[in-house]
């Protein structure tokens, strides 16, 4: 009765993680692939909404820091056009020659060495926090622009209830969780078209005077600021509108999720998502001086805007509303990039070692469950911390957009460089990327100037405090690599003397169930352990591994059974050392994100093959034992000592000391 009631407790949980989270994915799917994938529309709604969404923040804030001088904000449209389209066309030719993803961390680690690469790598991880942050302060602000200001006082709170459901939708699955926030993003291109479409064709007379306003505006500031002047006011206002940029860089992030062929995807993903920021972010400038937008208190432009356009329309009220609901909502939707990449930068750099493996790790639902845990958690701190500020996020957001943007353009220069002599329009490339990472290099450099004191301190300080923890942790792992490499040395060529044992397995006799991972050194030390702490002991050794899919090898159907002949073959060789000792083996293995979970179903069915079995696993220790250590290194084999003592099946932890 005793041992039901746990039972019971954990069917219930299951169940109720089943329908909060959905159900695990079935790896042996042959369509798993294809089904979990993106086409060019969905890749828009989950990765374009973030370049798109910020139309919603980028383009006030420059307006804003025109001041009175805004008959500068059609040029300023112009030019934020323009640079929509030189960033992406870069990006373009990022997802041409880098279509495994990993976007500007790829590209920085690659071509400019590793120390540029954990510099962008971890500017990226920031930034993606900041996408989720400031995405869901501007929806909120949006949202509240129709809210009585007493209401005002819980914008935070409602903040981080938002950050809360998007976890949880991540956590269900990408593509679960963007085709439930595509209507929304339908919504806002319909509206919005609507509103700029409006304020450009219904104020066609507007156009003579605001002509002869820029022509009148011009001459003033000439004979007063004069032409410097007027550069730098121009050059600033650019430069803070520089959020307007942020997310361009998210589709070639997030090739891994795209539909095959994902180059041509991932390229026709960017050329929706360039087309409908630019239009949005350039017409945007336009109506806010055809109409004459002027800021009021607790209302976003884009709702000053949208109020004035609809206010002869039938129902005009709720059509503005509408609008800038569908914006809200938007910046939800584009608050989902950061849940989308965050989480794969932070797998690639587990791959790379600069962070901890287990963030490479996929949960049964092939999501990256802690990468989008702690990426929620950092968004939900900031937004506490800054009361959910969009004008101090936007400028921590910026400084490191641009940071990883002059990256992968000077890494680019240098990959057309080095290629001058295979590909013959590498000029015409080059100079796209030369011309992009002065854009990017200006509009960074002015930002961390301009807004220093004003919370770009604080960013520069987190960004280095996550470089500093990133190389701390390389340094760990590398010089635990070294004590693997010297095992492997000493024992993967280990003599053995005697008859090979053919026999199979039997049922009666006393068995050594060993788990391994991949054929090396630490397997063998671990075999040879049991031989001298356990002599004429077992007669059967039974091999048993899992093939862990994670973020590395869950690519393609082709990678997972590339990942599955490597397992089996290290399993054969253990089987056959085995073999050389005098043993009977044999070996079982499984295809399994849950290492726990499948190691503790074969071993139960394998006690029920042989009674008489006692299992074997090693763990790395250490001498001085830091708090660290488990973060860095997994606890999978206590976790499956206590599953298996628990049904009554003996387990043995050995140990394996490495200095440290």
């Amino acid at each position: 009765m005793g041992q039901e009631l746990p039972e019971a407790r954990q069917n219930l949980v299951k169940r109720v993680a089943t329908a909060v989270f959905g159900a695990p994915k079935y790896l042996k799917d042959p369509s798993l692939f294809h089904k979990m994938s993106l086409v060019p529309v969905l890749a828009w709604v989950g990765l374009g909404a973030d370049g798109l969404s910020s139309s919603s923040y980028g383009p006030e804030e420059a307006f804003r820091a025109l001041g009175s001088h805004t008959y500068l904000a059609i040029t300023l449209g112009l030019f934020t056009a323009l640079t929509v389209f030189i960033i992406s066309y870069a990006y373009s030719r990022i997802i041409e020659h880098f279509p495994h993803g990993g976007g500007g961390y790829i590209v920085a680690t690659h071509m400019l060495g590793e120390r540029a690469g954990v510099v962008s790598g971890s500017a990226l991880l920031v930034d993606y926090v900041l996408t989720i942050t400031v995405s869901i302060a501007s929806c909120v602000d949006a949202l509240f622009s129709y809210i009585p200001k007493p209401f005002h006082a819980y914008k935070v709170e409602v903040a981080c209830a938002l950050a809360v459901v998007l976890i949880v939708l991540n956590i269900r699955g990408v593509k679960e969780s963007i085709s439930v926030m595509a209507p929304i993003f339908m919504v806002f291109v319909a509206t919005h078209v609507l509103l700029l479409l409006d304020g450009i064709f219904t104020h066609t007379d507007r156009f003579a005077p605001l002509a002869a306003g820029f022509h009148s505006g011009l001459s003033h500031d000439l004979s007063t600021i004069g032409v410097f002047g007027i550069m730098m006011l121009f050059l600033r206002a650019y430069s803070l509108g520089g959020g307007t940029y942020t997310g361009i860089e998210a589709v070639s992030n997030g090739l891994q999720i795209m539909r095959e062929p994902r180059v041509q995807t991932g390229k026709r993903t960017m050329m929706y998502m360039a087309s409908s920021l630019a239009f949005t972010a350039g017409l945007l400038f336009l109506c806010y001086t055809l109409i004459g937008v002027r800021p009021v208190e607790g209302k976003t432009l884009n709702s000053v805007l949208a109020d004035a356009l609809f206010a002869d329309w039938p129902m005009g009220g709720v059509l503005a509303f509408v609008t800038i609901f569908s914006e809200g909502a938007l910046l939800l939707v584009a608050a989902q990039a950061g849940f989308v990449d965050g989480p794969r930068v932070m797998s690639n750099m587990a791959v790379d070692s600069w962070l901890p493996h287990r963030f490479a790790a996929l949960s049964v639902r092939l999501t990256m469950r802690n990468g989008i845990v702690l990426m929620g958690l950092a968004s939900i701190v900031l937004l506490v911390y800054t009361g959910g500020s969009v004008s101090a996020l936007v400028v921590m957001y910026s400084i490191n957009v641009f940071l990883t943007f002059s990256l992968s353009q000077l890494g680019m220069s240098r990959f057309y460089i080095q290629r001058r002599r295979e590909d013959p329009q590498w000029m015409r490339h080059l100079s796209v990327h030369l011309v992009g990472l002065i854009l990017c290099a200006a509009i960074l450099a002015v930002t961390t100037v301009e807004k220093f004191a004003e919370g770009g301190w604080l960013t520069l300080l987190i960004t280095s405090v996550v470089i500093g923890i990133c190389y701390l942790i390389r340094g760990h792992y590398q010089t635990v690599r070294k004590g693997m490499a010297q095992l492997d040395e000493a024992l993967l060529d280990f003599p053995t003397s005697g008859p090979v044992n053919e026999a199979a397995p039997s049922r009666n006799d006393p068995t050594a169930i060993q788990l391994v991972s991949a054929y090396s050194g630490f397997g063998v030390h671990t075999l040879l352990s049991i031989l001298t702490t356990f002599p004429k002991t077992y007669k059967n050794v039974v091999f048993v591994s899992v093939a862990v899919i994670d973020s590395g090898s869950f690519k393609g159907a082709e990678e997972l059974e590339a990942l599955e002949r490597s397992v089996q073959e290290g399993l054969a060789k253990y089987a056959a050392l085995a073999r050389r000792l005098g043993f009977a083996a044999d070996y079982r293995m499984a295809v399994a994100t849950d290492v726990v979970e499948s190691v503790v179903g074969i071993c139960k069915e394998l006690g029920e093959e042989y009674p008489r079995c006692t299992v074997f696993t090693g763990q790395l220790t250490f001498r001085l034992e830091k708090f660290y250590h488990r973060m860095l290194h997994n606890e999978t084999a206590f976790a499956i000592q206590r599953r298996l003592q628990w049904d009554g099946i003996t387990t043995v932890i050995l140990p394996i000391r490495v200095s440290v």
